[in-house]
């Protein structure tokens, strides 16, 4: 399979640009800073994914906001200064959020809302013509397609949006996922890329009842279990049914296999095949374990999936590198941090 060069070991920087506690000068100058980048590198990581709003770029009016692109800048700069590479992924657009905790939105309209697609459009043909040109900042399209039920409206907006990109910046890697939250699953019904440097963009956070447990934003998530892996993977689908069908799918559907590198080499085969089939490279652009989870648990499941991309040269960024219930840097990794290294950075 192709691969994504320069984009093997990477870390999120999500709660910083997006999703982030407060939205002043004082906390984007200060929640990741120049440091942090250094820092990175010297885990021996190769690239950040970049977590970004749409309104720290613009205001409601669509006009460009100048003081949120310099946060960008800023940390283009120290990545390219460390030897990073950076991938800006647009975590979320005008009219349209992942986030189940924003209650109230109709996560479909903007697939049917011509206005609003042509806004997503003309938003990254800006970002495309600020950052046009790097080979070493690679840029996704949108962070997870909610509902199935838009799958060809979205491959259409994705395949709109490509074609305005490639106008302006004809050979940065656009990295493009699928529906159900960028499901794995999800990577087949993606169209054939329309050049080389195209890349089909998937999360993993499977099972989810493992790495999300007693997450507050899952909805009808226990908020008073412990779940260990490996475990007994017909006991993580009885647990798993308490949640959506879509958010359960692959305990349900790999509970006769135990939890292992087998199981993700099984879950991930039909991405794989697709993307070989199509010439695409194949990147994980989140995974890893909430800060709810046994340490030791968490390692033996990192270890496990990184292992299965190694093998098929599946580029990744684990979620998250400090915060959002993730951290790596956080306390609650403190007694495992340099084995966790050494396992993300490839030196076990």
């Amino acid at each position: 399979m192709r691969k994504m060069e320069g984009f093997r070991r990477g870390i999120n920087l999500g709660g910083w640009l997006s999703q982030s506690d407060e939205k002043s000068e004082a906390y984007y100058n200060s929640f990741i800073t120049r440091e942090d980048i250094r820092r990175i590198a010297d885990m021996g990581l190769d690239h950040v994914r970049l977590p970004v709003d749409w309104d720290l770029i613009e205001y409601e009016d669509g006009k460009p906001r100048e003081e949120g692109y310099a946060h960008i800048d800023d940390c283009l700069a120290w990545c390219a200064e460390e030897g990073l590479h950076t991938v800006i992924d647009l975590h979320k657009t005008y009219g349209y959020s992942f986030d189940p905790t924003e209650k109230g939105d109709d996560k479909e309209v903007f697939f049917r809302d011509a206005a609003l697609q042509e806004r997503f459009i003309a938003l990254w043909r800006r970002i495309a013509l600020r950052y046009r040109g790097s080979a070493d900042t690679a840029l996704e399209l949108l962070n997870e397609v909610v509902p199935g039920s838009v799958k060809d409206s979205w491959n259409d907006i994705a395949r709109r949006t490509a074609e305005a990109i490639r106008e302006i910046s004809p050979d940065q890697w656009i990295v493009v996922g699928g529906v159900y939250y960028n499901s794995v699953r999800s990577v087949p019904t993606l169209l054939p890329p329309r050049d080389g440097k195209t890349v089909y963009n998937f999360h993993c956070y499977e099972p989810l009842i493992f790495t999300h447990q007693r997450a507050y934003w899952v909805k009808n998530m226990p908020m008073d279990l412990k779940v260990h892996y490996p475990a007994d993977p017909v006991r993580l689908r009885e647990l798993s049914r308490v949640l959506s069908k879509e958010l359960a799918v692959a305990a349900e559907d790999f509970a006769d296999m135990p939890m292992g590198e087998g199981f993700f080499e099984a879950l991930f085969a039909p991405a794989i095949e697709a993307a070989e089939k199509n010439g695409a490279p194949l990147y994980c652009g989140e995974y890893g374990v909430i800060d709810q989870a046994d340490t030791a648990d968490a390692l033996r499941w990192i270890r496990d999936i990184n292992a299965v991309f190694d093998r098929h040269g599946i580029g990744r960024a684990l979620w998250n590198y400090k915060r959002k219930d993730f951290g790596v840097v956080d306390p609650h990794y403190d007694g495992v941090r340099e084995e966790l290294i050494r396992i993300l950075a490839g030196r076990e």
